[in-house]
Formats: C-alpha cells, sequence, structure tokens
C-alpha cells in the first residue's frame, strides 16, 4: 500500500542551486522509500498448512510482508495491535473461537487495520456478523490465490470486498430494509437476528456458535430483547417471531 507522498513549495526566499539540489534528492529518497514500504500482513488460521501456504503465497509478491501469525484466537488481536500490520487476514472459524471478533476487537482499538476474512464456509449469518464488525472483506478460501492477493491489496488501500458469491444476498438484505412492524422497532440488527434465531429452535450456545459470539453476549442480547417486547421467555419469544412470520 501507498503512502500518501508528501509534496510542497520552498517558501521564505530563494534556494541556492546547491540546496535546492539536494533537497530534490532528499524529497526524491523519501518519495522512493515510501512507495517502496510493503503491505504489511498478519495471518490468523488454525491450521498450519494453510498459514504456511497463505505466507508463502503472500511472500512472493515483492509489495507484500507477513509480519506476525497466529494459530490460536486467544492473545490475537494483541499481537495485531502490537504489529500494527495494514492487513489482518482472519481465518472466521477456529477451534477456539472466531476471527470476526477478533476482528471487532482490533477495530475497536484501532480503525486503521484492515480486517480481510477468509472463511471455508458460505455462512450468511457469518457474513452479516463480519461486515457488523468492522471487516473490509469476506472472501471464501476457495478463491484463486492471484486473487487473494489482489483482495490484500485492495481492502489495504481503504476498499470493501465481498466475494462474488455472496454479495447478491448483501443486495437482497439491502433491499428489504429493517423491519416494519412496531414492536420491532426498538430492537437492534442482533437482536433481531437473534430472535429469528430462537423462533427457529436454537439454543444460547447455538446461536452463539452460528453469529460468531460469546454465549455470555447472546445470553445479554437475549435478555435485552426480552425487556423490548415485554416478553419473559424464550417460548414467548419464538411464539411471537412465528406470528410475525405467518
Amino acid at each position: 500500500m501507498s503512502d500518501e507522498l508528501a509534496g510542497g513549495s520552498a517558501v521564505g526566499g530563494a534556494a541556492t542551486p546547491a540546496s535546492s539540489h539536494s533537497a530534490n534528492q532528499a524529497g526524491s529518497a523519501n518519495q522512493a522509500s515510501r512507495a517502496d514500504r510493503p503491505i504489511r500482513v498478519f495471518l490468523l488460521d488454525d491450521h498450519e498448512v494453510v498459514r504456511r501456504g497463505l505466507r508463502d503465497l503472500l511472500t512472493e509478491e515483492d509489495d507484500l510482508e507477513v509480519v506476525g501469525e497466529a494459530g490460536q484466537t486467544d492473545q490475537a488481536a494483541e499481537r495485531i495491535l502490537a504489529l500494527e500490520p495494514h492487513v489482518a487476514v482472519l481465518d472466521a472459524r477456529l477451534e477456539d473461537g472466531s476471527g470476526i471478533e477478533v476482528c471487532r476487537q482490533v477495530r475497536s482499538a484501532n480503525p486503521g487495520v484492515a480486517c480481510l476474512i477468509l472463511t471455508s464456509f458460505d455462512d450468511e449469518e457469518a457474513l452479516f456478523t463480519a461486515i457488523m464488525a468492522g471487516a473490509a472483506g469476506y472472501i471464501l478460501k476457495q478463491i484463486r490465490g492471484n486473487a487473494l492477493v489482489e483482495a490484500v491489496r485492495q481492502v489495504a488501500a481503504g476498499k470493501s470486498l465481498l466475494d462474488p458469491a455472496v454479495t447478491p444476498r448483501v443486495l437482497v438484505r439491502l433491499r428489504e430494509g429493517p423491519a416494519q412492524d412496531e414492536r420491532l422497532a426498538g430492537l437492534t440488527d442482533q437482536e433481531r437476528r437473534i430472535l429469528r434465531l430462537i423462533a427457529e429452535g436454537l439454543t444460547n450456545r447455538q446461536i452463539a456458535s452460528r453469529m460468531y459470539l460469546a454465549e455470555k453476549t447472546v445470553k445479554n442480547y437475549v435478555s435485552s430483547m426480552l425487556a423490548k417486547l415485554g416478553l419473559e421467555s424464550r417460548t414467548q419469544a419464538a411464539v411471537f417471531a412465528t406470528r410475525l412470520n405467518n
């Protein structure tokens, strides 16, 4: 990622030819060093072979540099914030947690880090959870190597990126817009999704896995949702949601 190159004009009088030549040399060297600075990348994936493949793929490019990696979510956010990469490539689903939650933590502390979610699962709920967590991109692991490299460059340049396989669902969700029922007006988007999953019969633990959240966080959302709807139990919430969809 090329940083913005600084430019300026002489002030306070004309420079001598020698000083002007030196200033031009210094300016050119400064611009070259910034233009040659590689995009710093951090990798989070719990499969060593996948991490090694990603590292080899990215480091083959002159403008990319892998500055760190992790196989677990534990302390991943802390390491990313310490290393300050331009891009963090995060596996959405790991054995000990979620790269999407790591994205949320990193983006909350340092919005300058672009997070690219890489996943094997074509999961609509994960997609929207990633977007809400501030991810700059969401792509499937079936992506070709050259396309992944370009994706890293794009999010490093401040662009947003969705895999073409999931883009249509984003457009459908945007066209549908928020629910219009006045009883739902006070619910957040997360609470509405949890209400829908409760209606499907999912437990808090299952909802937490589906939405890449901690189970305690889901419990808090459920309590808040029930209070806003004036309901006392999950069963009432399930009946309420089912009637809305009929």
